[in-house]
């Protein structure tokens, strides 16, 4: 079953409502749709293969319900968090009955069990053995994603009872749920049927209709989905033959699921459809085109209605709306998922990177630069193409198959090899702003979230075993300093072996030991204890165990951006390694630079499955020099994507642009046009010392060009009349103290210029004229 919920991952991102603009145009040709909401609200009589699914479902289950009757009950212990030993019997005692037995607002509050701190368990299912016991509600993330998954499942029996249609997918989001499905005829769903789902979904919930769990064969559900040809897909495709796996039923629903779900559709007290969308099956454009609808749930409206409340906010500061309000970037339809960058993008994108790089000057990085595009031998050999292939760019050049570069780890790797390396040189911090190109799905595109083309803050350190420590403590140094000059906060998660891996399960527990100690060293040196990590076992990369940093904004969302990656892998695929300065004994020779050897003449070449000549490896693995030792490879991201995070940053302060990185920082206005040649000077001066300063030189009032500035976030308003060009003096207004907004208070414009340098030197989100608004208290309290 966990390939069929691999295969729903892969299905999350494939959508085809990305492009907008042509989306836009079809809707704008198409005829006005009739209103859904006319017609019956569900069929009738409802679908044949329902009623058939269920006998089907009936018989199997009360065969599974005697055979569970009839194994041997024992007596077991269940530990609960706290310590305490509840007593019960294996097939029979349930995590709601221990929930019940603790307190009925207990039970009623539980999603979902979890047992052993790992295997998610249905609460009204039979514990059946002994275990430690969790009891998980909707605030765990684990249980928000389970009740969510059950609303998806009540989404799914709405839309059966409505439309006939046949169901694909519906998993849970990181923001709700949603349901894919084929309606009859290729018809689609109208946001005018949302209502009328709505009103079904209520009536699924009064039923409070239990969720029920039931293995069976691959033959037999076959049967039960043969009117489903994309269940049939799935089924063949991912179910191997002789195994089992579990459907649940909710009312007249039956679905292809691992579960597991809340006890009853009775707990989704609140429940709304947010959107609907068309996609791909399978993600892939030659397949059936889909429908696809949004849905969010809660366990009380209170929480929906804050929900909303949250979705309002969010919207004022999509980056998207952003970008284009304060002329950033946009798309072209000729590139799609390549943004292009305005100049005002570009100073906040440039303004990141000098950061950075600044960073990387005082803690010892040196700055390379790579190719774009390699030859595909080069991901062979570092064990990307198994893993990457499909979300790489290809293309044919000079009769090979090369590559534009996803990532930078393997041309580093290449740089660290293409001479002979000392300890001496250890740790060797490589940095590297170069283009990537990674192929996301059309329909996962998403302003600078997603994007094709992209750049990271991306680097490699080379280290010995014994400096892992002292390098991620500085990494975790950096990255407190950077997040908390733009007051952000982070939540830090260690990621495990995962089922598909490169290398021995001993260097992996090693690499992932270094990290807890990291982890655990940084959470203690925290004074006010806000930083700690949690385990997400089974989620490394393929090369290594990787501490995954998720930044949270000023609306408490998680955006993952920082990731801290170490790998024992890489260093053995090129066969890295570095003089250890001990001396070599006599008769040791230092082997030389292996390079793949041309086959003999009377040797036959080594031909692949299908006959064909196998390609030469790029490098030919070798053993150890006498003297030397394998590095090890730290991969490291603070920013990540400077697309990513340029839009993370404009949600977070909803493009009011901090001093040092804002596109707009000064505009001075004259009071008159005989002004207008002091308003100029100024911005000159501003200028000279690389301050962003614009004249507003419109035949505006004073009043609407103040507007106009704060609408257009300038920092500081610089307001130039006769007194303030008689004396050199500026008149103020700070964008993020209202209390300088008070005109007739000028200031020096010598020290006022002083004070933004130092306020962007300092890359401070400070007033750097208090002394303004203490003048115009003054001023009021005389009067």
């Amino acid at each position: 079953m966990e390939k069929v919920e691999k295969v729903t991952e892969a299905l999350k991102k494939a959508t085809i409502d990305g492009d907008e603009k042509k989306r836009a145009k079809k809707e704008k040709k198409a005829a006005p749709a009739a209103d859904a909401s006319a017609g019956p609200l569900e069929m009738n009589p409802p679908p044949s293969f329902i009623q058939e699914r269920i006998d089907l479902f009936d018989r199997l289950y009360k065969e599974q319900q005697e055979e569970i009757a009839s194994r041997p009950r024992e007596d077991i212990t269940i530990t609960m968090p706290d310590g305490t030993i509840k007593v019960g019997k294996s097939y029979e005692t349930t995590p709601a009955e221990i929930a019940k037995g603790i307190s009925n607002s207990l039970f009623k509050r539980t999603v979902v069990a979890r047992i052993d701190g790992e295997t998610l368990w249905d609460l009204e299912r039979p514990l059946e053995k002994s275990c430690k016991l969790e009891l998980l509600d909707f605030n765990d993330d684990q249980g928000k994603f389970v009740f969510w998954h059950s609303s998806a499942h009540i989404l799914g029996e709405a839309c059966e009872r409505r439309f006939g249609c046949s169901l694909c997918i519906g998993p849970p989001v990181d923001n709700g749920f949603y349901y894919e499905m084929a309606l009859p005829d290729g018809a689609a769903v109208q946001s005018t049927d949302w209502a009328p789902l709505e009103s079904i979904v209520s009536k699924v919930v009064k039923e409070k209709q239990p969720f029920q769990r039931l293995e069976m064969s691959k033959e037999d559900l076959l049967k039960m989905f043969a009117y489903n040809k994309y269940k049939q897909h799935i089924i063949k495709d991912k179910i191997e033959d002789g195994t089992k796996t579990t459907v649940y039923r909710n009312g007249p629903l039956i679905d292809l699921c691992r579960g597991p779900h809340v006890p009853d559709t009775g707990r989704i007290e609140a429940f709304a459809i947010m959107k609907n969308s068309s996609s791909y099956f399978l993600g892939d454009a030659n397949n059936d085109s889909l429908q696809r609808i949004y849905g969010v749930s809660f366990p009380d409206r209170k929480q929906m209605a804050a929900h909303k409340k949250f979705l309002e906010e969010a919207a004022k500061r999509d980056h998207r709306l952003i970008g284009k309000q304060q002329e950033l970037f946009y798309f072209e339809e000729c590139s799609p998922g390549s943004a292009m960058w305005l100049p005002h993008g570009m100073r906040i994108h440039n303004a990141i990177m000098d950061y950075i790089k600044e960073e990387y000057w005082a803690r010892g990085y040196d700055e390379v630069m790579t190719p774009n595009m390699f030859n595909v031998s080069l991901w062979e050999q570092s064990g990307h193409l198994a893993h990457y292939k499909e979300d790489m760019f290809l293309l044919d050049v000079d009769k090979e198959q090369f590559g534009l570069k996803p990532m930078n780890c393997p041309a580093h790797a290449m740089m660290f090899r293409h001479r002979e390396r000392s300890h001496k040189e250890l740790p060797l911090r490589l940095a590297d702003f170069g283009v990537l190109h990674r192929n996301e799905a059309s329909g996962a595109l998403s302003g600078l979230t997603r994007v094709r083309r992209f750049q990271q803050d991306d680097a490699h350190i080379f280290c010995r075993e014994d400096q892992i420590k002292e390098e991620v403590a500085d990494l975790f140094d950096f990255m407190r300093k950077f997040y908390g000059i733009l007051g952000l906060t982070f939540k830090l998660k260690l990621s495990t072996r995962p089922e598909k891996f490169l290398g021995e399960i001993e260097t992996w527990d090693r690499a992932e030991s270094r990290l807890k100690e990291a982890l655990d060293e940084f959470a203690a040196s925290d004074k006010d204890g806000g930083v700690s990590w949690e385990l997400n076992p089974g989620d490394g990369a393929f090369y290594g165990p990787k501490i995954d940093i998720a930044v949270l904004d000023c609306l408490n969302r998680p955006w993952q951006c920082a990731t801290i990656q170490l790998d024992f892998q890489q260093p053995q695929n090129f066969s890295l390694e570095y003089q250890t300065g001990e001396t070599v004994q006599k008769g040791e020779t230092k082997a030389a630079v292996e390079e793949p050897a041309p086959p003999a003449p009377e040797a036959e070449a080594e031909k692949d499955k299908d006959g064909k000549e196998k390609k030469k490896p790029l490098l030919i693995k070798k053993a150890l020099s006498p003297g030397c030792a394998r590095p090890v490879m730290i991969h490291r991201a603070m920013a990540g994507s400077i697309e990513r995070f340029t839009a993370i940053l404009a949600e977070h302060f909803a493009g009011k642009w901090p001093f040092w990185m804002s596109p707009r920082q000064v505009i001075v206005i004259p009071v008159g046009m005989g002004f207008l040649d002091y308003a100029k000077e100024v911005a000159a001066l501003l200028k000279k010392e690389k301050f962003y300063a614009d004249v507003d030189s419109s035949g505006n009032t004073l009043q609407k060009k103040i507007r106009n500035g704060q609408l257009a976030q300038y920092n500081f308003v610089f307001v130039v009349g006769d007194d303030e060009m008689r004396n050199r003096k500026v008149n103020i207004r700070y964008r993020d103290d209202t209390s300088t907004q008070a005109r007739d208070v000028p200031f020096d414009l010598d020290e006022a210029i002083q004070k933004l340098r130092q306020l962007k030197s300092d890359r401070g989100m400070y007033n750097p004229f208090p002394h303004v608004a203490d003048a115009k208290k003054e001023e009021e309290v005389k009067a």
